[in-house]
């Protein structure tokens, strides 16, 4: 069954004379359960994608699914936001300056009609690798790679099926790179979490997902697996390009 089903998806801003076509013609879909990747360059329509998704980007057609629900418009459902999360490029800018570490999570857990927060707090900062420590510090006081894992924490708060994740180690130095993305890959395992993610390091996307779409001008112009991309197997000469292009990538070690 998909979780995610994405068909003939258009999605536009502005109008008359000044619209700008960012996606035209998107269909795909993501298997529940899966990791499925969406790369391109920069302005490519990746990341309106995810934004369409969640209601962030108001005109749009073509039809959007979720576990079967058929969206409409840009409002979702509050049951849509327990199920789907997202986790954002810059750890910094996403989470409040002014808020603890437990301000955080006990927020975002109370919004979901949770209760004992004090013992989701504790699971939520074990899962991702933070000690108790961390609950009373904030972001500014903590690393950048410890600040996507508190995101991380808080994307999980609310117990969802899906993870949106829009380059979420982009920001972060190569050090720890690696280390949030087996977070992020261990956590799919445990959870039996479905991923949609954007990224223009093919490299991260051989590693975290099974399938791929390849976006060019808004368009998708490969569907593809990640063994096909390994064994450079493509069809489009843009694909093409962009794994030569790819900046240390070796498909054997991906």
């Amino acid at each position: 069954m998909s979780s995610l089903e994405f068909e003939n998806l258009n999605v536009w801003f502005g109008d008359g004379p000044d619209r700008v076509d960012a996606v035209t013609g998107a269909t795909f879909d993501v298997e529940s359960g899966t990791s499925f990747g969406l790369v391109g360059e920069s302005g490519s329509g990746k990341s309106t994608i995810l934004r369409a998704l969640v209601g962030l980007a108001r005109n749009w057609s073509g039809r959007m699914t979720v576990g079967g629900l058929e969206l409409r418009g840009y409002k979702r459902p509050r049951a849509f936001y327990r199920d789907v999360q997202m986790v954002f490029q810059d750890p910094y800018a996403s989470l409040h300056p002014r808020q603890t570490v437990d301000a955080v999570l006990g927020e975002t857990l109370k919004l979901h009609g949770f209760s004992d927060i004090d013992r989701r707090i504790k699971t939520l900062l074990d899962d991702v690798g933070l000690g108790p420590e961390f609950r009373f510090r904030y972001p500014h006081q903590i690393s950048g790679g410890q600040r996507q894992r508190v995101a991380i924490a808080r994307a999980l708060a609310p117990e969802p099926s899906v993870l949106l994740l829009d380059e979420p180690t982009s920001a972060l130095d190569v050090s720890v790179q690696a280390e949030v993305l087996n977070l992020l890959v261990d956590l799919r395992k445990e959870r039996s979490l479905t991923y949609l993610m954007v990224s223009h390091d093919l490299a991260v996307v051989g590693h975290m997902c099974e399938r791929v779409a390849v976006m060019q001008d808004g368009e998708i112009v490969e569907l593809l697996g990640v063994a096909e991309m390994r064994a450079m197997e493509v069809k489009h000469p843009y694909t093409r390009h962009l794994l030569e292009a790819s900046v240390g990538y070796n498909p054997r070690e991906a």
